[in-house]
């Protein structure tokens, strides 16, 4: 009886051991999933749609160009002027907020920055500049020369016709595109995320308007995939363009054949470092990437400075900087020309806005600490100053020597060839080889660092956790840097269909955004209160 006893014990120790051994492979398997992502229908949604836009490229290009022109033609027709009024009204409230008694406010809980002034100035400034800031900051102003914007028209003298050139580019890239990509929805953000303890994802910007309906469920996993997607093409459009322009560039300097093998190597060579970056987390790769590239920018700035037409440098950035402020309203609010602004300001527009809920979640992140006014003025100001003194020393450059020598840069530039704009720019200047291998690295760091910034990001939002795990951020750095890949090797046509689709997936992040005008407001009045102010 004893013997059989014992037995029975042993049994139901066994059957015992085995469930819980059972229940806690379950549950290293569902924190598994979790961790990866796996169990969160955004990553399905997204990854679903992105997969499914590269499989009808490559099924049918010609299909998916026809689906994206008449996507994109509805979206900058029915939701441009939307678009410029959202940009504008950003701006304006957030420079309410930061100059009024709400600029005190301290958000993320903490009384001081996590992070020194100067590396979240050099990853904030990398991050957002990297898609334009090299060979666009070359090629927009003698476009612009070219072809003079609507709202200036031709001019007899070619110094004004520069300074419009310059003043039009300034509102592309100013106080506008800056102010939409972090000013009042890192407000938000931050307010939910580490006062309330919402989780860092796109989804709670419309929290204060859906309620909890925004955090569960398949609403606020749509609300993400939206915001993942947008970013995803707004990242792989630059990704792609590096690997032709650079391409482009090696060719032009040293013949090495400008063909797809070519620009294979250079893309997964900035695969290799983004997704190593992202690896190394916030505090080490993302910082040293932004800092050494923000040192070779002075330093290449400081040089064309000196050696470059200087005069032309300085008079072209104060009278450009003074004509933006002069048309500010006419230039934001331009409605004359459809046509232009569906390939100009409403193109850029529908770039920035993509990027809008996701810079919000990585702004909040590295920005614990700081004030309102820190925030929006670094954001909607500074940044927008010094990026517009950045295209003067490029483009504005090209200009100059466009003046003195008709011919010498819009010939290269022909055909919309960014990368022939710069490098006739750099072969210019003292020294042209090594000035022009400056810019090509400095390109190359920008795009990483925003390949980067944007991986962390993602990986963040799809596993719900602020240090997400390696195996996610390998896979979203890869997956952006295949698709670029893929889009690439179908020619010309995959590139500019994502460059369209970049604008169609702006249409419901606008969406997303718009009750930041009157929550990041609230919030920052009910925390002046809270805090005294």
């Amino acid at each position: 009886m004893s013997d059989l006893t014992n037995s029975m014990k042993a049994s139901t120790m066994n059957v015992s051991s085995e469930k819980h051994q059972t229940q806690q492979n379950e549950t290293s398997q569902a924190d598994t999933q979790d961790k990866l992502g796996l169990s969160n229908p955004a990553l399905w949604y997204s990854g679903g749609f992105i997969a499914l836009f590269v499989a009808i490229a490559l099924y049918d290009g010609e299909l998916l160009s026809s689906l994206v022109n008449a996507g994109f033609g509805w979206s900058v027709a029915v939701f441009g002027p939307y678009w410029q009024i959202l940009l504008l009204l950003t701006f304006l409230i957030g420079l309410g907020l930061a100059a009024g008694r709400t600029g005190k406010v301290v958000l993320g809980g903490i009384p001081k920055p996590e992070m020194d002034g100067f590396r979240w100035m050099a990853i904030i400034f990398c991050t957002l500049l990297a898609g334009g800031g090299v060979f666009w900051a070359a090629a927009e102003p003698i476009a612009h020369y070219v072809s003079p914007p609507p709202l200036y028209g031709v001019q007899d003298n070619p110094q004004q016709g520069a300074v419009n050139a310059l003043s039009q580019s300034f509102m592309h890239w100013g106080f506008l595109a800056w102010a939409i990509v972090g000013s009042l929805t890192s407000i938000v953000v931050m307010h939910l995320h580490y006062d309330k303890g919402l989780p860092l994802k796109p989804r709670i910007l419309l929290y204060p308007v859906l309620g909890e309906r925004a955090l569960k469920g398949h609403t606020g996993a749509l609300i993400d995939a939206c915001c993942i997607v947008a970013v995803a093409a707004g990242t792989i459009g630059p990704i792609g363009f590096l690997g032709l322009q650079v391409s482009y560039a090696l060719n032009a300097l040293f013949d090495i054949p400008d063909g797809f093998t070519t620009q294979l190597i250079i893309i997964l060579f900035a695969i290799a470092l983004y997704t190593l970056s992202a690896l190394s987390g916030l505090n080490r790769g993302m910082q040293m990437l932004s800092r050494y590239n923000v040192i070779l920018a002075v330093a290449l700035m400081v040089y064309i400075l000196l050696f470059g037409p200087t005069n032309f440098i300085f008079n072209g950035y104060i009278q450009g900087v003074g004509s933006m402020l002069d048309n500010f309203i006419p230039m934001a609010t331009y409605r004359g020309d459809e046509g232009w602004l569906s390939w100009w300001t409403v193109f850029f527009w529908g770039w920035f806005l993509g990027y809008g809920p996701m810079m919000a979640i990585f702004i909040a992140r590295i920005s614990r600490g700081r004030s309102i006014r820190q925030i929006i003025t670094t954001i909607s100001i500074v940044a927008p100053l010094t990026t517009c003194f950045w295209f003067t020393i490029v483009g504005g450059s090209g200009l100059a020597f466009e003046i003195a020598n008709p011919g010498s840069v819009s010939t290269a530039f022909e055909g919309f060839n960014l990368p022939g704009a710069l490098l006739a720019v750099t072969q210019q200047l003292p020294f042209p080889l090594l000035i022009s291998i400056l810019f090509l690295i400095l390109t190359t760091i920008f795009i990483v660092t925003t390949g980067d910034s944007m991986t962390y990001t993602i990986s963040v939002v799809v596993s719900g956790e602020t240090e997400p795990n390696a195996i996610i951020r390998t896979f979203w750095g890869v997956a952006m840097g295949v698709t670029a890949l893929i889009l690439i090797s179908l020619g010309s046509g995959g590139i500019s269909a994502l460059q369209s689709f970049i604008v169609i997936t702006a249409v419901p992040v606008s969406l997303i955004l718009l009750p930041s005008l009157w929550n990041a407001p609230q919030i920052a009045i009910k925390m002046a209160k809270e805090q005294g102010l």
